[in-house]
């Protein structure tokens, strides 16, 4: 009972102690954001397009069928997941750290000394035998009680890390919903391009055909004939080009899902699909919150900042409690023999580090360093974020301007194509007027299409930008 009430004693002052915590509580650094992000736009409320679950943002249910294979399959993101797996572990195992270690030992041992030894000398003459046995079952207890909060600042660290993890992994499933999504429109931009070469080849062909019946006419020269015929190779040229991109995006869907390459089914046409008119983004302060990268980078200032704490704890003292005890007997007949065979031990030890050859010092410092760099590291992040926003806000506007003026050039020149066929056929226009209005309209309308899904991207990065992605 003694030894209990000296091990209480000493327990209650190592908890009384405990509450002694070195190091300093987390606040969040000071950012300077700006009240709204940088647009025409003055509009602006708290509401953001990133509460929006994929299945509401994209109404293309082939696009979402994608977007859930990606989330069932792609590989970085299912290392991703085993990465939060493994902070688990690490937290789960830094919940208990509070807790003593118990083991138990079993032991069985023989000794026979030498006859001319001293040692065999005496047993001979004390038990009458040469060798001397000693069986032990015990039971040993090992508590290290961490003075200023050391072992608290190892379990709130490891639950940075854990938190840090799965944000990570929600930072992945944002760029993979974004690069899925920017994948499918660029393969319905090639599918659209290569409707415009093959559209462009029939008209190339028959103004190749008008051109030889005039040549056969005496009408036009030679050259005329091969002016046109190079302008109808050039337009083929386009198509097993546009062919290849088809299969090489394609692919590249494909490892994104985490499928084998294969074809990619599409429902709809690029201009079946609306790019958004409007989109919310909020307040530029709720990307701490919306972001996932932003949050990853926070999680990890915050481990950084108990790390802090953990080193300098270790310059201080700590205590550390054994106790030991079981049954011991020389006979293995008296092992169990209750009480006669039961012992007991209680143990406890302060340990204060003197010199350590400026190990503790040098990492204490080091720590302090490594805050100041996630500091400035989740300063960063949090700008590139502010930045990303308003890099998608100067596209979405200015894209919307190039489609309008695009659009009205490719009708324009549509219209040039008809009244340069009739003036050509009537002998009123050059077949290098000819040549020249359809090659206009071919690359028109490839810009056209090109702005189209560069318009339908700068959605998608808008969207993820502000943190979407990340819910289902």
């Amino acid at each position: 009972m003694n030894h209990l009430h000296k091990l209480y004693t000493v327990t209650a002052l190592a908890i009384l102690i405990t509450g002694c915590k070195v190091g300093k509580e987390y606040v969040r650094p000071g950012m300077n954001l700006p009240q709204q992000f940088r647009t025409e736009d003055t509009k602006t409320d708290s509401s953001s397009v990133a509460a929006l679950s994929t299945k509401v943002f994209f109404n293309d249910t082939e696009l979402q069928s994608l977007i859930d294979s990606a989330n069932a399959r792609n590989f970085d993101l299912l290392i991703a997941l085993k990465n939060i797996e493994q902070a688990d572990q690490s937290l789960r195992e830094a919940k208990v750290n509070f807790l003593p270690e118990l083991g138990l030992n079993i032991q069985a041992n023989s000794s026979t000394p030498s006859k001319n030894s001293l040692n065999g000398l005496s047993i001979g003459q004390f038990i009458g035998s040469r060798s001397v046995q000693d069986y032990n079952a015990a039971l040993n207890l090992s508590w290290e009680i961490g003075f200023f909060g050391k072992l608290k600042g190892m379990k709130a660290k490891a639950l940075s890390e854990y938190l840090q993890t799965r944000e990570a992994s929600k930072a992945i499933r944002s760029k993979l919903v974004s690069g899925v999504a920017t994948g499918y429109y660029n393969l319905l931009m090639l599918d659209e391009q290569l409707q415009i070469a093959n559209r462009t080849l029939a008209l190339n062909d028959s103004t190749l055909r008008m051109t030889k019946l005039q040549w056969d006419a005496g009408l036009t020269t030679i050259l005329a004939v091969q002016q046109a015929e190079a302008q109808k190779l050039s337009s083929a040229q386009l198509i097993p080009s546009l062919q290849q991109g088809i299969s090489i995006q394609e692919n590249a869907l494909s490892l994104l899902t985490g499928t084998v390459p294969s074809s990619i089914n599409r429902m709809k046409k690029l201009n079946e699909i609306a790019p958004a008119q409007q989109m919310p983004t909020g307040y530029p302060v709720a990307l701490l919150n919306n972001r996932p990268d932003v949050k990853a980078s926070e999680y990890a200032l915050r481990a950084a900042n108990e790390s802090v704490g953990i080193a300098q704890a270790s310059m201080y003292p700590s205590l550390n409690i054994t106790a030991n005890g079981g049954l011991n007997s020389f006979k293995a007949s008296n092992w169990f023999n209750i009480p006669g065979s039961l012992f007991g031990m209680v143990a406890g030890s302060v340990t204060q580090p003197i010199f350590q050859r400026r190990k503790l010092k040098t990492a204490f410092e080091i720590a302090k360093l490594e805050r100041e760099k996630s500091v400035l590291q989740f300063r960063q992040t949090v700008l590139t974020a502010v930045t990303e926003v308003s890099d998608a806000l100067v596209k979405s506007n200015r894209l919307k301007e190039q489609v309008a003026i695009a659009e009205n050039r490719v009708n324009t020149l549509r219209s040039a194509i008809k009244n340069a066929n009739m003036l050509f056929g009537s002998g009123m226009a050059t077949y290098l007027e000819v040549i020249l209005a359809q090659g206009n309209l071919l690359q028109s309308e490839l810009e056209l299409s090109n702005l189209k899904r560069q318009r339908l991207a700068a959605d998608v990065e808008l969207y993820t930008a502000l943190g979407g992605g990340i819910n289902e």
